[in-house]
């Protein structure tokens, strides 16, 4: 039997989280020959070393240093031999049987560049990052500065598919990202300009832009302990906002500079209202 899949998990400085994680692993893949690396980033906290005996099946990775989220799924999937990789994060856990539909579905598309499921946090609220579109100028806008939610298909959270539908998508988060291995490493893999946020839709983008199609599979769920392993300081706002700024930078600064300055404008006006915030 091939290696069909490889998990890639990395790991900083929450050790609970991924333990439940990994749990969740062994219970819910069957059916699937599997295989999990995971990728410690240089954490200050060295209890996950902890969990490498319990855990003895899967291969775990000591980072020397903290490079960021990019470079740290990059080198992982060096040694992958899936032939499909799912990027999942660490606070993440999956919630049944479901990793063989999925995989089959992949399989059953041509052009498959990249599939998201439905993520919800621990009360069980369903969160909108799930589905979305490519930013540009009008999305941008409605999520920086407006609560209104356009219920149509340029809508940046995608208001206008439902939380279980199967549908094609640009955007889906980087917390559990099933690709092509193959295809994966055609288009370059994630850019490591990005230490943290904006890599996973830079690389949907780059997906769409090679021709692939993105997908959106509502049908099945995930836990999501979103922002658990977040603290929203100073830095926190900085890699967030460098990142936008990275992206509009990448695509925008030359192809549409019209956009590309009422981005850069909006960015730079939000990234100042959450700093007064945090004060």
């Amino acid at each position: 039997m091939n290696m069909k899949l490889s998990v890639i998990i990395v790991n900083y400085n929450v050790t609970q989280l991924l333990k439940s994680c990994l749990l969740s692993l062994q219970k819910y893949i069957k059916e699937v020959e599997y295989e999990v690396i995971i990728i410690d980033n240089a954490s200050t906290d060295s209890s996950w070393r902890d969990l490498i005996p319990e855990f003895p099946e899967m291969r775990f990775i000591a980072s020397e240093v903290n490079g960021g989220f990019s470079r740290a799924n990059n080198q992982a999937i060096q040694s992958a031999k899936g032939e499909y990789i799912l990027l999942l994060n660490p606070d993440t856990e999956l919630e049944g049987f479901y990793m063989k539909d999925i995989l089959d579905f992949a399989d059953s598309k041509r052009d498959f560049g990249c599939l998201g499921v439905r993520m919800h946090d621990a009360e069980g609220a369903f969160l909108p990052e799930s589905k979305r579109s490519v930013p540009d100028m009008f999305n941008s806008f409605e999520k920086l500065f407006t609560n209104f939610k356009k219920n149509n298909s340029k809508s940046y959270y995608r208001n206008d598919i439902k939380e279980d539908e199967i549908s094609e998508v640009e955007v889906i988060t980087g917390a559990f990202l099933l690709a092509r291995k193959e295809i994966y490493e055609k288009i370059g893999g994630l850019d490591e300009a990005y230490f943290m946020y904006g890599e996973d839709i830079d690389l949907c983008y780059t997906f769409l832009i090679n021709g692939y199609k993105n997908f959106y599979y509502g049908k099945v769920s995930i836990l999501h302990h979103k922002g658990e392993s977040t603290i929203r300081d100073e830095v926190y706002l900085q890699r967030f906002y460098g990142a936008m700024q990275i992206f509009i930078d990448k695509y925008y600064k030359d192809s549409k500079p019209l956009q590309y300055s009422f981005l850069k404008a909006g960015l730079k006006l939000r990234h100042q209202i959450e700093k007064i915030r945090l004060k």
